[in-house]
């Protein structure tokens, strides 16, 4: 499968159109038409549905759109890097984080980047674990900024010295809300709503053991944001950090800490024998000068 291939995929499913995609490409019909059925010939599957106005993308059609683009990206990003000056640090630093206070580590550590080279662009996706962890495997980010640790054989990481707070966030107007702190006991019969990689940790059920079966779980959140919607709008109980979703007096909702959870622990995680950019090395330099002498700025509190 060549790129050059891939670009006239993406260009017929951008332009939903043979004749649309050749006038961008400066090639003919007849040259494109053959090209895409020798990319399908190649695949053993449609890519294509060709409708009377326009093209549209079969299932198999849209799962190669998607890996084209990154694909492609990472050509680009690449040839990007080689083309720079050995001398010049510039370009592209590319992070996945979850939701987090901590992240302002990373943040502070890029501004005093910039200030040196301004020529060094950030990107930052968020997303839980899963997503990270899928971004970092296929090459997307450099860096990811997640919870507790990483499998060793395959990752680098770094500690952030952050730790946060495990624990329910719920309706002021809940029963529970008069509480100081919140036991596992109480949750039980409970609709509760939990991070989509804390459910498929089994979070919950490996702290309560056997009483795992008595917990009523109603529904899974990606990013916290929208989790805390549901809970304001009665879906449950959100099983969360406290330093993600900020509650204040004039808040629907507030956090109360769980008992006897552990904390959560925090480390940049980047895959062991990737090749880093100039940029991205510096970066990561940087952020060990700010874990290192956080003294004399407000870092995150804990």
């Amino acid at each position: 499968m060549e790129l050059r291939v891939l670009e006239y995929f993406l260009a017929v499913a951008r332009e939903e159109s043979i004749s649309g995609a050749a006038q961008f490409l400066h090639l003919s019909q007849p040259t494109l038409s053959r090209q895409l059925k020798d990319l399908e010939t190649s695949l053993g599957k449609p890519l294509f549905l060709r409708g009377k106005r326009k093209i549209t993308l079969t299932e198999e059609g849209r799962v190669l759109r998607k890996r084209a683009e990154e694909i492609l990206e990472l050509v680009h990003r690449t040839e990007r890097e080689i083309a720079r000056s050995e001398d010049l640090v510039a370009g592209d630093v590319y992070i996945g984080a979850g939701e987090t206070v901590g992240m302002r580590y990373l943040t502070r550590a890029a501004h005093l980047l910039q200030r040196e080279h301004p020529g060094v662009r950030f990107h930052v996706s968020s997303g839980d674990s899963i997503d990270v962890y899928e971004q970092l495997d296929r090459g997307l980010v450099d860096f990811g900024l997640l919870f507790d640790g990483a499998d060793g054989t395959k990752y680098h990481s770094l500690r952030i010295p952050y730790q946060d707070t495990w624990g329910v966030l719920m309706r002021k107007d809940s029963p529970l809300a008069g509480k100081e702190t919140v036991a596992l006991s109480d949750l039980k019969g409970l609709p509760l709503i939990l991070s989509r990689q804390v459910h498929a940790a089994s979070f919950l059920k490996e702290q309560l053991g056997a009483a795992a079966g008595e917990l009523w779980i109603s529904g899974t959140y990606n990013l916290l944001f929208n989790g805390s919607l549901m809970v304001e709008d009665h879906l449950g109980y959100a099983v969360c950090l406290r330093n993600i979703v900020r509650v204040s007096e004039d808040s629907a909702l507030c956090f109360k800490a769980l008992q006897g959870a552990p904390r959560a622990e925090m480390n940049v995680v980047w895959k062991k024998h990737r090749g880093f950019s100039r940029a991205a090395e510096k970066y990561l330099e940087k952020l060990m000068e700010a874990i290192q002498e956080k003294d004399g700025w407000e870092g995150p509190a804990g």
